[in-house]
């Protein structure tokens, strides 16, 4: 028999004990020996009679599963958890109050559900913070229209005081002037209107913007827009002004609904879904927009200026200027580092700006009454070289003035001589 090699492990000390069977007969010897070693080292396991071992106790599941239940907690309906967590809202909120924090003094029920939700503490207390300063904004607005009000009425009280005692000491007396009261000058206001819708000088703002901006640069937008109508309607000779693109039921047409309430209706404007390309020819229109590269030297009385009806943050710069681009239209911008010093900043006005300036170009024609409109926090004054220009002119106008009274004084002095 070849010679096998049996490697076994030792319990007890980790040891690798070899044992080698050399020859046939001692097989047997060898094959004893190692069960004696292995089982004095491995554990005995005795198994037990069944017929000796007494009958498990069958576990009642159902009756298991009560007891548990019983143990946990017991749950609330919907209803009682939510009057909790308002109760808890509330007495929350007048424990703040008695800390002497930034708490409103009235709390709606709506409100109170909404701090209730709040996921974390820090938005309760955001949101308790944010209805106190709501609450103290309005409590001020209405104390200081209370006092407005209280001072107008002395102010009415002393005038009627007055007129009485004038009435006493003077004489009533005749005069062919009337006064002129809110009523007329509405009325000449509405006139000239009327007259610049049926021949008057388009102004177009185009309302293509409602996209490009959040809903506060749009209200701030809609403000704009109403003080450029207000300025137009007081002018002695106001544009026509169009609002293009305008969508029916769209954000620019709700919230200048919102505005003007009852009193849209009565607007002497033109109102239109169409663009401005489909009501005017191209030639005619002109877009301004201070990323134009061709700078407006003059106003020009049979063009239609066009105006962007959005306010600039720098979100998305030169989108008026793509979009006369797109259209293929004439752009300009105002002349504003030629006659002005021009600070830091870029050169975007406000649509009310805008309107004043054209209006006073199209009346006067003069640059230096019109760019007053511009902010003086933007710029520190005009060229010097467009004052001494303009003083020159003047200076021109007075010699050439001058000169005339001369050359008619001298020529009457020479018929004098002549009658002699």
């Amino acid at each position: 028999m070849t010679a096998c090699f049996t490697f076994l492990r030792h319990f007890a000390s980790r040891s690798v004990v070899p044992f080698i069977l050399h020859k046939k007969g001692r097989a047997g010897l060898y094959f004893t020996i190692l069960n004696k070693h292995l089982s004095s080292r491995t554990p005995v396991l005795f198994y037990p009679n069944k017929e000796n071992v007494p009958p498990t106790e069958k576990i009642d599941l159902d009756e298991w599963k009560n007891t548990m239940k019983s143990s946990l907690p017991e749950e609330r309906s919907s209803f009682t958890t939510s009057d909790d967590t308002l109760t808890a809202a509330r007495e929350w909120i007048e424990m703040c109050r008695l800390l002497n924090k930034e708490v409103p003094e009235h709390i709606s029920d709506q409100d109170l559900k909404m701090i209730a939700e709040c996921p974390s503490k820090k938005s309760k207390k955001k949101k308790l913070k944010y209805l106190y300063v709501k609450e103290m904004r309005k409590k001020t607005k209405k104390e200081k229209q209370e006092r407005k009000r209280a001072e107008m009425d002395e102010i009415e009280k002393q005038k009627q005081l007055g007129n009485a005692e004038e009435s006493e000491n003077t004489e009533l007396k005749n005069t062919f002037l009337l006064p002129l009261k809110d009523r007329a000058w509405k009325t000449e206001w509405d006139w000239r209107n009327a007259q610049a819708m049926m021949f008057g000088q388009p102004l177009v703002f185009d309302m293509a913007y409602e996209n490009f901006m959040p809903e506060r640069d749009l209200k701030n937008t809609v403000c704009q827009l109403l003080e450029s109508e207000g300025a137009n309607r007081k002018n002695i000779d106001p544009f026509h002004i169009y609002f293009c693109n305008l969508k029916v039921d769209g954000v620019y047409h709700k919230e200048l609904l919102y505005r003007y309430k009852e009193k849209w209706d009565q607007l002497l404007l033109t109102t239109t879904e169409k663009s401005h390309v489909d009501i005017f020819p191209r030639e005619s229109l002109i877009y301004l927009t201070a990323d134009s590269p061709n700078v407006m030297s003059t106003f020009r009385h049979d063009k239609i200026y066009i105006i962007g009806s959005f306010v600039d943050k720098c979100s998305q710069p030169r989108i008026s200027y793509a979009n006369a681009k797109r259209l293929k239209l004439a752009n300009e911008r105002l002349p504003l580092d030629r006659y002005l010093h021009w600070e830091i900043g870029n050169k975007n006005l406000t649509l009310d700006q805008m309107m004043r300036i054209l209006l006073t170009l199209k009346n006067t024609g003069d640059w230096e009454k019109a760019l007053q409109f511009v902010p003086r926090r933007k710029h520190s004054g005009f060229h010097s070289v467009f004052i001494d220009s303009k003083n020159l002119q003047k200076n021109k106008s007075e010699i050439k003035k001058s000169f005339r009274k001369l050359s008619s004084n001298a020529q009457s002095r020479g018929t004098w001589w002549k009658d002699e």
